[in-house]
């Protein structure tokens, strides 16, 4: 009668160890790719369909976090992709030596800009803006505007998040010599900054400020996703700066067949679909079905601001011994 106990243990150890014989390929990403409600889960499932593999998520706080721990861990890093740096970081990234080259022909892609890097890969895209209730009254229309009103922003860190640097960059796009005299005027206007993009929103819902750093598409994920029609992007005379999200092969990786086979996937319908109502983003692959019924409402920049790599790189520390000065006075 112990047979088919014995056999029951002997599959599953078949199981495990057929489980265990899997490649492993490990990305690292900012924490909201791979929470619940982000596409981390999607993709993970969609790509192990295609890979025979065993997909891994690991978080690393927010964007530019993720730059800082490559640096950190350098060459003995378990990662074998890095998802979620962007342009403004492309360069610096570059200058470690940590990346390899993605090896890959690159589909037509839907962006405003066209791509020509060999090392990173996009996946999304979209513009920076100023989130807020449509009830608001007298909704700045420039950052002049807002630095002039008595309006509260939550924005973040841009040590630590792609879109506080972006913010930066925002500004010195804008106004170049002119930055430092803009963030003197902002720094009683923002009522905190936070580490990451996840909390200043939070903090935005909670109702703690007017306003929060975030995206031209950030109203959709209310609109689709909470049928809340309440949440809108204020448009500024400047401009709004343009993010693309790439993700990169380390060069260290010991899966680097794999490593390339989730980059070329990443453009792919299967991921790509799962980028509008997940990331809340715009897919460098505009999916065969378009975009979700809701995107055609939101706000579309008339100007579009974008420093390249190198001068967004060689922008950096100035614009933020600028921002540091004006919110430490």
């Amino acid at each position: 009668m112990r047979f088919p106990t014995i056999l029951a243990a002997g599959l599953l150890a078949t199981s495990s160890a057929f489980a265990q014989d899997k490649p492993v390929l490990t990305v690292m990403t900012y924490d909201s790719f791979v929470s619940e409600w982000g596409p981390g889960p999607a993709v993970e499932a969609a790509f192990e369909e295609t890979c025979a593999c065993d997909l891994r998520f690991v978080a690393a706080g927010d964007g530019a976090a993720l730059l800082a721990r490559v640096k950190l861990e350098g060459e003995r890093s378990e990662a074998d992709v890095v998802l979620g740096l962007d342009t403004n970081l492309t360069a610096e990234a570059e200058t470690t030596g940590l990346f390899a080259p993605h090896g890959l022909s690159v589909p037509a892609l839907d962006m405003p800009v066209t791509w020509e890097d060999d090392t990173f890969l996009p996946y999304d895209w979209g513009f920076f803006a100023f989130v807020h209730d449509k009830e608001m009254a007298n909704v700045p229309t420039s950052f002049r505007d807002l630095a002039e009103s008595d309006v509260r922003v939550v924005i973040q860190d841009p040590r630590s998040s792609t879109p506080g640097l972006g913010l930066l960059m925002w500004v010195k796009a804008a106004y170049g010599d002119e930055a430092a005299s803009i963030w003197e005027g902002l720094a009683d206007n923002i009522v905190t900054v936070t580490p990451g993009w996840s909390e200043a929103y939070g903090l935005f819902l909670e109702g703690e400020a007017d306003m929060v750093l975030s995206y031209t598409t950030s109203p959709a994920y209310h609109l689709i996703a909470e049928e809340d029609d309440t949440k809108a992007a204020a448009a500024f005379e400047e401009g709004h700066y343009l993010q693309v999200e790439v993700a990169g092969k380390l060069a260290a990786t010991d899966q680097p067949d794999l490593a390339e086979d989730f980059l070329a996937f990443m453009l792919t319908e299967a991921f790509q679909s799962a980028i509008p109502t997940t990331n809340w983003m715009y897919p460098a692959v505009t999916p065969e079905a378009g975009l979700p019924q809701g995107f055609e409402t939101l706000l579309e920049p008339e100007t579009a601001l974008l420093l390249a790599p190198e001068d967004a790189r060689e922008a950096r520390d100035p614009a933020l011994d600028e921002w540091l000065t004006a919110l430490s006075r």
